[in-house]
């Protein structure tokens, strides 16, 4: 598990998003599908929160209305699927879900559909199912920035401020993970060694090379995802 937060934290760390693709699949395996995606919630809020203390200033609020106000509509429906859906047929939508996410990524999706506002509410609310169910809600939003135009500096304050957000939506309807004491102190620490870890990278590792290994470990924990629910059918 600590294993798991260190990888997901420093990837966040150097390429400014992507804790819930790198690291929720490894937590659902050690955790079960409800509370691995619940503390990759947690995670989220915080890493999203330190990194808004530099960036808060650069947060779009009007862009972000449309996007939070249906992640927040979604969040529930999710939180209750994770919560009803056996948990092979979870693991499986997961690990799906988490490999067809990364492949919209590498192909740079485009549609018209995901422009304007109706674009902002279609993203949200797949994000907010997505974030609430598997603890990955970010590639919809990616997606959402991807056709909308955005910037690399656009783009990480207003990820950061809707982490922040709907993480904390989606930790509100489900609920806190069930952990020990000494696991929570596991997370903490290796958050903040994987976020330090991170940052000395960050000026060393180009942007496309981070890019490539945030990607690369989803791909594989969405593939092992899949593989470990199709043996528990």
């Amino acid at each position: 598990m600590g294993c798991a937060v260190f990888v997901g934290s420093s990837v966040q760390r150097v390429a400014g998003l992507g804790f819930g693709l790198a690291a929720a699949p490894a937590l659902v395996l050690l955790l079960g599908p409800v509370d691995g995606v619940t503390l990759a919630n947690c995670a989220g809020v915080v890493i999203s929160g330190i990194g808004l203390t530099a960036t808060w200033r650069r947060v779009r609020l009007r862009a972000m209305v449309p996007l939070v106000a249906a992640a927040a509509v979604t969040v529930p429906l999710g939180a209750y699927t994770a919560r009803t859906l056996p948990e092979p047929v979870l693991l499986i939508s997961m690990g799906v879900v988490v490999t067809a996410a990364v492949l919209f990524i590498v192909s740079g999706y485009r549609t018209a559909s995901l422009h304007g506002t109706s674009g902002a509410l279609a993203a949200g609310a797949a994000s907010g199912f997505l974030n609430s169910s598997a603890g990955v809600g970010g590639p919809a939003v990616s997606l959402y920035a991807i056709n909308a135009g955005w910037t690399a500096r656009e783009f990480l304050p207003n990820a950061q401020f809707y982490g922040l957000v709907v993480n904390l939506i989606s930790i509100g309807a489900k609920g806190m993970p069930e952990l020990s004491g000494t696991a929570w102190s596991l997370c903490a620490a290796t958050m903040a060694a994987g976020l330090l870890v991170g940052r000395l990278l960050a000026s060393r590792l180009p942007e496309r090379g981070a890019r490539a290994v945030l990607l690369g470990l989803a791909l594989a924990g969405g593939l092992v995802t899949t593989l470990k629910g199709l043996l528990a059918l």
